[in-house]
């Protein structure tokens, strides 16, 4: 029956599109995927009310959100404003203590600022950005996954995530991590579900692993 649908809400992680879960597909009679996109922050927007009115896009109760990288942080902060099921952070953090150092030294320094954000145009920069890797093969197939290329969006994204406050995790959180994550290191993350050889992309690349144990991970 329909009222047994659960619907699973996934948000993209900083500058990437919807289309970062093109390969993840679920069983069609239990689970519902929606797919949320970034929208260009207004003029000093704090990240808690950013998640708030992200909020009004949850059209359904008792929602599964899934959130990648960025995304992740956002939709613990969605948690502050809707019940829900359960959250999955892939390629994340649950608390600021799990940023990386060269984070952290940013949060004290500011030296995020002096980021050349400005350069939001050249691929290659927004993908190390983004996705933490440098990369010159697959660049046009990672291109195709970034959509927001706005100084202001990039600039409030780096900003919140070095800032971010949080200091326990959430509550009904699972966490995957990748052992090959660049971005976020693994050995800085406590109690997740290690993916082996995961990257910052694997919700892209390791699809086959998230469409076999993301049925059993939200219905646990």
């Amino acid at each position: 029956m329909i009222d047994n649908i659960i619907h699973v809400y996934c948000m993209p992680g900083m500058a990437a599109s919807p289309t970062i879960f093109e390969y993840i597909q679920l069983p069609e009679e239990r689970f519902e995927l929606h797919l949320l996109e970034w929208s260009i922050p207004t003029k000093d927007i704090s990240f808690s009310e950013y998640a708030k009115n992200m909020c009004k896009l949850v059209q359904h109760k008792n929602v599964v959100l899934l959130g990648v990288s960025l995304g992740g942080l956002l939709v613990q902060e969605m948690t502050k404003y809707i019940e829900v099921r359960k959250v999955i952070i892939v390629s994340s953090v649950k608390t600021r203590y799990e940023l990386p150092k060269r984070m952290m030294f940013a949060r004290y320094t500011s030296v995020h600022k002096l980021l050349p954000t400005g350069l939001v145009n050249n691929v290659e920069l927004l993908v190390k950005y983004a996705f933490g890797e440098s990369v010159t093969k697959r660049l046009s197939l990672y291109e195709k996954y970034l959509s927001v290329r706005d100084k202001s969006y990039i600039d409030w994204s780096i900003n919140e995530l070095v800032n971010w406050k949080q200091e326990v995790p959430c509550k009904k959180l699972v966490h995957i991590h990748g052992e090959k994550d660049t971005v976020f290191p693994i050995a800085n993350i406590n109690n997740c579900i290690p993916v082996v050889n995961g990257t910052h992309t694997m919700i892209i690349h390791r699809s086959k692993w998230f469409n076999e144990n993301l049925p059993t991970i939200i219905l646990e």
